[in-house]
């Protein structure tokens, strides 16, 4: 009986199409669960530090100091930890695939243009409620 089931299943993958896409040809299908790469947007970065802090493979490192925020694509697992921590949202999830790399140039380096906005100054209640 597992002889005419194995001969019924190679017989329909002999007469049907192939199951998976020819990917240089045709693009692999994109959904809003593909995940790409990680991508940062420095001008809205604070250094807080908690993507460093939450990323499983160590992939991300922030210097607070020089204001760099650095990610090391060949140690990134795409996990989408960093991205749900951010509390600025300056991180995404690009559905472009990065492509593959052949030598450990996968460090990517990014200087923090963020600048904090200034508190407005308190006035003194006291000499505003005498004059």
């Amino acid at each position: 009986m597992a002889f005419f089931e194995m001969a019924k299943t190679a017989i329909r993958t002999v007469v049907s199409r192939p199951a998976t896409l020819m990917y240089p040809a045709r693009p692999g299908k994109k959904t809003g669960l593909s995940r790409g790469h990680v991508v940062i947007d420095p001008s809205r970065c604070i250094s807080c530090g908690m993507c460093m802090k939450k990323c499983p493979s160590e992939a991300i490192c922030v210097e607070k100091d020089e204001r760099i925020w650095r990610i090391d694509r060949l140690r990134c697992v795409v996990c989408n930890s960093c991205i749900e921590v951010c509390p600025v949202k300056c991180l995404r999830m690009d559905l472009q695939y990065s492509p593959a790399l052949l030598s450990h140039s996968g460090l990517e380096t990014f200087l923090i243009t963020y600048v904090k906005p200034e508190r407005p100054k308190k006035s003194e209640t006291g000499e505003n409620a005498d004059a």
